[in-house]
């Protein structure tokens, strides 16, 4: 099987999971617990909005074409009362921001620029109809649709969905993902390692991505390097919606997991990929599940989910668009890779986001540079070399 480029990798995994991937469950939450969730229907505006022409301004409710002049101030109007108030020619009615436009004015005339004298205000400005007015319907239509289904819900969402009357939220189930770390040589993070052992910071470091990508993570027991033990943890983990194994993916002679998988009937897609870290790389689907065998290195393993795998599982999530934001930066020293692959290598971003300066590591077990990094340089296959103050792409720790 021919190793693939990381464009074609996740276009891959894109396409597999569209077209395979159960349609997920769809469950009610509270609009409190709704926030990360994503939507599972269609929310339409229930009126427009606003439902009313509104003051964007403190001042004067005024015809535009009785302006410049002085006019006779007929009234008030604050947020949050009905008012059955008018204007007509040489008219104002003084307003407050948000109240409701009162019938026959255009605009509204800024209290900075008005000079108020008992029932008369005067100005010397000239304003055009529909000046500081939010006018009826301005920002949406009674039945409009205002956020799609397959949207993951941020902050402003749940205001939305709040502001149309959204107290309950049709959302798609969690999916539940296994995660399997395999190796003779490791522990629990409880344990006191031996020198030759490591503590099984992996299933850790995946079950925080599972969380902040949209699944539910349950972390299975640690598999040893025999066929017997791995096989059983490997069968469970396919009853999950999305199974991920860390480690025992290369060409070892104790790396099981393509062979303990092929014994399941498993389908491959592909088994390496030409980025850094984390070339050996296993996708594929076995008892209708989706699995990704990961680098067991600890870079490996959070950069290649990061890039790859959480495609997948936004998708089972019911995300409708999984795009990876990779915005550009200024290198603020000069930088060069071998070409071949395409690498995502530690970095710091400026306070701005507009320089990145790669972290000095010592490779894919290199855990404390990977955290001290708030984004990863991403060096292109093709290019050998670039210089301070020239371009290049990011991608951001989410």
């Amino acid at each position: 099987m021919l190793p693939l480029t990381f464009e074609q990798a996740r276009a891959l995994i894109v396409e597999k999971v569209r077209a395979g991937g159960a349609p997920p469950r769809i469950e009610m939450t509270a609009l409190l617990d709704a926030a990360g969730r994503v939507l599972a229907e269609d929310v339409a505006a229930d009126r427009d909005y606003p439902p009313t022409a509104r003051s964007l301004r403190d001042g004067y409710a005024v015809r535009a074409g009785d302006l410049p002049g002085t006019l006779r101030v007929g009234g008030e109007i604050r947020a949050g009362e009905s008012s059955g108030l008018s204007v007509g020619p040489g008219e104002a009615v003084e307003i407050m921001t948000g109240a409701p436009m009162p019938a026959g004015a255009d605009s509204v005339l800024m209290v900075e620029y008005a000079e108020r004298s008992g029932d008369q205000v005067r100005t010397s400005v000239r304003l055009a109809s529909g000046d500081f007015v939010n006018p009826r319907g301005a920002e949406a239509r009674a039945g409009q649709v205002l956020v799609r289904q397959g949207v993951r819900l941020d902050f402003a969402h749940v205001n939305l969905l709040a502001m149309v009357g959204c107290t309950e939220v049709a959302v798609f189930v969690r999916p539940r993902v296994a995660i399997v770390a395999t190796g003779d040589e490791i522990v629990e993070a409880h344990q006191a390692p031996l020198p030759h052992q490591i503590r099984n910071s992996n299933a850790h470091s995946l079950s925080a991505q599972v969380k902040h990508a949209g699944g539910v993570p349950e972390i299975l027991p640690v598999a040893r390097d025999t066929h017997e033990a791995l096989a059983p943890l490997v069968e469970r983990g396919l009853r999950s919606d999305l199974l991920l194994v860390s480690g025992g993916v290369s060409a070892g002679k104790y790396d099981l997991v393509e062979p303990a998988l092929a014994a399941l009937g498993a389908e491959f897609y592909f088994d390496r990929v030409k980025i850094q870290p984390g070339q050996p790389l296993v996708f594929g689907r076995a008892r209708g599940t989706f699995f990704f065998g990961l680098p067991g290195n600890p870079a490996s393993t959070m950069v290649t989910f990061e890039v790859l795998a959480r495609a997948a599982l936004e998708l089972l999530s019911g995300v409708t668009e999984v795009a990876l934001p990779m915005p550009f930066a200024r290198l603020t020293c000069d930088f060069r890779h071998k070409p071949g692959l395409t690498r995502f290598l530690p970095a710091r971003l400026s306070p701005d986001g507009a320089e990145v300066t790669p972290l000095g590591w010592q490779g894919s077990s290199d855990v404390p540079s990977v955290a001290r990094a708030d984004a990863f340089v991403i060096a292109d296959s093709e290019q050998e070399d670039w210089k301070a103050g020239e371009w290049i792409r990011v991608l951001l720790k989410p």
